[in-house]
């Protein structure tokens, strides 16, 4: 994952989820058990190790991190990625080499869809669930026929989540989308886009760049005197964003993400899980924190029900489609393109006087059920491939 560059902050709270999966696999932790009620200390015998190493959220580097652990410490499973082009890449990958690979981050339409590989399972919502979860909300509260303009990271995460965004907003209620500003990844200044913008007559700034390229984004466009002018909509949410705008800039806005601490109250899972992060790393855990450790704790149910190592065979228990308990509640993969299905949580902003203590970022708005929202599961072109 990355530990340097632009979304360094989000991978090191990755890394904490898995540090605390591997722990809670190893010790047989209650928490672990009520999703994988057959660990019981280690998998099937065995200890789990965890190896770390930097991508800096670029692809080639992954791949050749990933490379190096499977030729010098002969691993068993995957995972990784913040960015979609690494999960893309990581996917293919896994494929060519036939080891297992669970995303981390992961918001891509393609990385299940035109991407998608037998090798390769996505537990986080993507931006055709999250387009699909909060375009109603936006519609219902400021109403049709409205004005939007968008910041895209160049990349297939950018791309697709915009896509998917504008469409439902489009089809579904007529907005418009006045302008649409790409910037590499790892953008600086967004000056030029940001004049744009101010100039597009739009109503609504709809922010798809992710980790520090949406912090910056975020406060040029206050700087800019767009923010508030414009209404700010985040349809893809990143962990640490109000913390690091300041949570002025995020009061009011409206967001989908995959968790956030405060379910603690709607499931009991997400209560437990809360409190053990909590009393390890003593901050309450953002997003990307619960998807690595649901992930990992996801595929130890699948080994130990498989009682084997061998991928063809955890792959096969994850394709039957079960029904298990996460901390978002029941949750089971498809078959088809290996996506989890599972419900998109939609928060809004708590402005600063509205804050408990000073994690109390974001008041959950709707926890929208999963199946509705999701493409059919050949839409985006998935094709699995071979299990060996």
């Amino acid at each position: 994952m990355p530990r340097t560059g632009t979304y360094a902050v989000q991978g090191e709270d990755e890394l904490k989820g898995w540090q605390l999966a591997v722990e809670h696999i190893n010790n047989g932790d209650p928490l672990l058990q009520k999703i994988a009620p057959k660990v019981k200390k280690g998998l099937l015998g065995k200890k789990v190790n965890l190896l770390v190493a930097d991508s800096a959220a670029k692809p080639n580097q992954a791949v050749q991190e990933q490379q190096r652990f499977i030729n010098e410490n002969k691993i068993i499973l995957m995972t990784g990625s913040t960015s979609s082009a690494v999960a893309v890449a990581l996917n293919h990958f896994a494929q060519r080499e036939k080891i297992l690979y669970v995303t981390g981050i992961s918001g891509s339409n393609d990385t299940a869809g035109k991407d998608c590989v037998r090798y390769s399972f996505r537990q986080n919502f993507y931006g055709e669930t999250a387009a699909n979860a909060i375009g109603p909300v936006l519609v219902k509260q400021f109403g049709k026929n409205r004005k939007a303009a968008f910041m895209t990271p160049d990349y297939t995460y950018g791309h697709t989540v915009t896509k998917s965004v504008n469409e439902y907003l489009s089809k579904n209620a007529g907005w418009q989308m006045v302008t649409n500003q790409v910037s590499p990844l790892g953008t600086q200044d967004f000056s030029q886009s940001l004049t744009n913008i101010a100039n597009s007559g739009a109503e609504f700034l709809i922010n798809v760049n992710w980790g520090r390229d949406a912090v910056l984004s975020i406060q040029q466009a206050k700087q800019f005197g767009i923010l508030p002018k414009m209404t700010l909509v985040v349809p893809y949410q990143i962990p640490f964003l109000a913390k690091e705008t300041g949570p002025e800039l995020t009061a009011g806005v409206y967001a989908a993400t995959d968790f956030w601490w405060t379910l603690e109250d709607k499931y009991p899972l997400a209560k437990m899980f809360v409190e053990a992060f909590y009393k390890k790393y003593n901050y309450r855990p953002e997003w990307g924190a619960n998807n690595a450790y649901m992930s990992f704790a996801i595929w130890a149910r699948m080994v130990s029900e498989a009682s084997s190592f061998y991928p063809p065979d955890i792959i096969k228990q994850y394709e039957k489609g079960i029904t298990f308990p996460s901390t978002v509640g029941e949750v089971h993969f498809r078959p088809q393109d290996h996506e989890l299905v599972r419900p998109v949580v939609i928060v809004r902003g708590k402005a600063p006087k509205d804050m408990k203590h000073n994690e109390d970022y974001w008041e959950v708005v709707e926890v929208v059920p999963g199946e509705p929202l999701m493409q059919k599961p050949d839409a985006f072109g998935c094709s699995l491939g071979e299990y060996t």
